[in-house]
């Protein structure tokens, strides 16, 4: 399972940005997952927890978004979303198109727990994009 070393290496990732902004600990990240990138985003869920264990990661939760395909036709410059089987284009039919979305695999947001809890006693969480 390819999601297991991917996981591993967001983790890498999201341990360095722990450490770029003086964080203790990941709250939360949200990744894109496009349809046509040959990843499973249920399995990089299932994989996410055990890629985590003992980081700075451990915890954290996972959220996928799947994106589907997106193509630009570069015989008429229409831009539309495409099923993964379909990525002609819709509106003058040609093949000559080219994928905007839908292949990517990218950290869309995470959330940090700094270093320094507020005396209030709430732990305050910051948002990276």
């Amino acid at each position: 399972m390819h999601e297991l070393s991917l996981c591993m290496n967001l983790v890498e990732q999201l341990s360095a940005l722990c450490r770029r902004h003086g964080a203790r600990s990941v709250a939360r990240v949200e990744v894109e997952v496009g349809m046509l990138s040959g990843v499973e985003a249920l399995l990089l869920e299932e994989a996410f927890p055990f890629a985590a264990a003992a980081s700075l990661a451990a915890g954290a939760q996972l959220v996928t978004t799947v994106v589907p395909p997106r193509i630009r036709c570069r015989n008429c410059g229409e831009e539309a979303e495409a099923a993964p089987s379909r990525l002609g284009c819709p509106a003058c039919a040609s093949f000559d198109t080219e994928l905007v979305r839908g292949h990517e695999l990218s950290i869309a947001r995470v959330e940090l727990v700094r270093e320094d809890p507020p005396t209030n006693g709430a732990e305050e969480k910051n948002d990276v994009h």
